[in-house]
């Protein structure tokens, strides 16, 4: 009976620390925010509301515009980033002249931190900045890359995307560099072409990789917060409001901790939705596919 419990209690040991960072770190901030969006401080007094908080966001126009602008910001981002991501981790692989060069400059995103690269691609954005200085080289007229209501979303696209795609290239590389160069030879002596052997060999068996990638890109941008207060404060106009920034601006702006804490409930559970139902799609591939 001993033996039988022994390996049980050594595997617990050392889950343990996870677990307790799990509890903490994850599922307390939960817990908390889920009880702290059922109260609303007035004048000095917590008092209960109940679901109060949510029937309010029900029939806000600001938290309903917040919405639409976070999930067009991801349906744009995230297919963006994956497909950038596996372009470059397909030359990564390539043996060419130059290629050491190449993985050099890719990887450089990687090795700058988000607040720096924000700096950067600020002072870059500015009316009198590089980008705008090359578009005058070219006979192009100068943009209000972040000024603009227009452009300033898709502005911090770029942004975020040339800070994460060599991120998610370094896990595709590890995919593709597990997939038997055999198969690729096999393909090639029976004639199949490079687009073949991209949509019938290598996509496929980078499934796995790709759904982590998805599913932690998803994550990521949706809680994506940093650029927005940096660059534009959720303006012009709202076009850059995602829910993570307007629950910033509800809780440490105007002070309605319920409000922020009911907003970022409803991210969490949209983002457990969505990553359920890319495990759901992606499995039920996989499963065709085998």
């Amino acid at each position: 009976m001993t033996t039988r419990r022994t390996p049980v209690f050594f595997a617990v040991l050392c889950l343990a620390p996870a677990l307790l960072g799990l509890v903490v770190f994850r599922l307390y901030p939960i817990a908390l925010a889920v009880s702290d969006s059922l109260f609303n401080v007035v004048r000095g007094d917590t008092i209960f509301v109940g679901i109060g908080n949510y029937l309010a966001l029900a029939a806000d126009t600001t938290f309903w515009k917040s919405l639409q602008v976070t999930l067009w910001f991801n349906l744009l981002m995230n297919p963006i980033q994956i497909a950038l991501a596996l372009g470059l981790a397909l030359l990564y692989v390539q043996k060419f002249r130059g290629i050491t060069l190449y993985r050099v400059l890719f990887l450089i995103p990687i090795g700058v931190s988000l607040p720096t690269a924000v700096i950067i691609w600020r002072i870059m954005l500015t009316p009198d900045g590089l980008v705008n200085g090359l578009l005058n080289v070219a006979g192009l007229p100068a943009q209000p890359w972040l000024t603009s209501e227009g452009l300033a979303l898709y502005s911090i696209i770029a942004i975020a995307t040339w800070k994460g795609i060599s991120y998610w290239m370094i896990f595709i590389v590890g995919g593709l560099q597990n997939i038997s160069p055999e198969i690729y030879d096999a393909a090639r002596i029976d004639g199949a072409r490079a687009w073949q052997r991209l949509v019938y060999i290598t996509v496929p068996l980078l499934r796995p990789t790709l759904l982590f990638v998805l599913v932690a890109d998803v994550s990521i941008n949706f809680l994506l917060f940093a650029p927005i207060f940096m660059l534009t404060q959720g303006g012009p106009a709202d076009s850059t409001n995602v829910l993570m920034y307007e629950a910033y601006k509800s809780g440490f702006i105007f002070g309605d901790m319920g409000r922020a804490m009911a907003i970022i409930v409803v991210l969490v559970l949209l983002l457990l939705l969505i990553v359920g139902l890319q495990f759901r799609l992606l499995s039920r591939r996989t499963e065709a596919a085998s």
